[in-house]
């Protein structure tokens, strides 16, 4: 008998405020905890959370917040800066945010005295993706609907400008050779760029649109897998531009694709919202069908924790949490 892959959230932690993103911390930041932080219509939440997976004496989860930040409009995307650390004196909590007023963000606190932010503006249209450089978290690249992918410093000011050929969907920073950045396209596209040369590498195509999010595998940089139209794609980038693998998986449109961070043939996608709840499903490479599926009234936001293969979905007021097997 086949096992049925559809399962309610393993875990549930009630939310002060409508969640729109969520994002655990992808760097090691110096604590037992997992630093995890989600945004709603007007405040910023950061927390910490410990999962029974990886503590024998925790029930299920453990979850604290640590600070509100008011933000003051809703808030479309987070960012978290490697520079942050639990472990030092006083902590550093480090962040930047993308809302609907197409501003940019960036958030720095020590959890006491100090809460401090700077707008970064310039952006003509909603921004898609923002991302730290993951090695020194000196800057920060973000793409839009203004057809066009930024990098800008902490200071706030822009270091370099790309012009897309459609609005920019996802954006992703090679964790090694910092100078290499992967922009997705809404048309299809996907570049790289080359930051000390500014100018792009090479491309990949979809062949499909709309395509609304892409993610480099962190695990194994050769793979680049994205969501276009109902179909999630994956790219070998030695072997072809072209995708080796692809499926249907979303009746009303995918909507996200991360991959997780553990586990290079690990994948999660979410689809909109629409005649059916939003679907949340988790993918291996091995199986053709979905290992999990998940089902949510109203989704949004999609992250993988650090070293668990679980992950976050923000809801109505609520983070949801699912678990599979490696």
């Amino acid at each position: 008998m086949k096992q049925d892959a559809t399962r309610n959230a393993a875990y549930t932690v009630d939310c002060e405020d409508y969640v729109h993103v969520v994002e655990f911390n992808p760097f090691e930041s110096g604590d037992s905890g997992n630093l995890i932080a989600y945004g709603g219509n007007n405040f910023v939440f950061i927390g910490t959370c410990t999962f029974q997976e990886e503590e024998a004496d925790v029930e299920g989860i453990q979850y604290k917040t640590l600070r509100t930040f008011h933000h003051g409009v809703r808030v479309d995307g987070i960012a978290w800066s490697p520079e942050t650390r639990l472990d030092s004196l006083p902590p550093v909590i480090k962040f930047c945010t993308s809302a609907a007023d197409m501003k940019i963000r960036l958030f720095t606190s020590d959890l006491q005295d100090k809460n401090e932010y700077k707008v970064l503006e310039g952006h003509s249209d909603f921004i898609n993706g923002l991302v730290f450089d993951p090695r020194e978290g000196q800057e920060i690249a973000s793409v839009s609907d203004d057809h066009t992918c930024r990098i800008w410093n902490l200071e706030g000011i822009q270091t370099a400008h790309f012009v897309l050929h459609s609005p920019g969907m996802s954006v992703c920073w090679h964790p090694e050779e910092t100078f290499k950045l992967m922009v997705a396209e809404k048309n299809g596209t996907i570049r790289f760029y080359d930051l000390l040369a500014q100018q792009a590498i090479l491309s990949l195509e979809s062949e499909q649109m709309p395509l609304m999010s892409a993610h480099w595998c962190l695990k194994n940089t050769f793979k680049v897998g994205a969501v276009a139209g109902n179909d999630w794609l994956i790219w070998d980038i030695t072997r072809s531009s072209y995708p080796q693998d692809k499926r249907p998986v979303h009746m009303d449109r995918a909507c996200l694709f991360r991959w997780s961070t553990i586990n290079e043939n690990l994948f999660a996608t979410t689809g909109y919202p629409g005649k059916m709840t939003s679907q949340f499903q988790i993918h291996h490479l091995g199986h053709p069908q979905p290992i999990l599926i998940g089902s949510v009234a109203v989704g949004s936001g999609l992250s993988w924790h650090r070293t668990l293969p679980l992950c976050a979905i923000g809801s109505d007021h609520k983070l949801l949490f699912w678990v599979t097997e490696m």
